[in-house]
């Protein structure tokens, strides 16, 4: 193998390792990003229904 294949490999693989931690980091980002989404999501979300489903539901219109 040639000197210069050497160092050219050596570059090479310098830069994909820098572009895989770029992706990397790039998916923790996205990651993150979907997971603030899904909470906004589940704050949205209205209470849940009392332990009667009738309670306050109904309005009485006979007086």
């Amino acid at each position: 193998m040639d000197v210069s294949q050497i160092a050219s490999l050596a570059t090479d693989m310098a830069s994909s390792q820098t572009a895989d931690q770029v992706n990397v980091l790039m998916l923790k980002k996205a990651l993150n990003t979907q997971a603030a989404a899904a909470i906004g999501v589940l704050q949205a979300l209205p209470p849940p229904l009392p332990a009667n489903p009738n309670i306050g539901r109904n309005i009485n219109t006979t007086a």
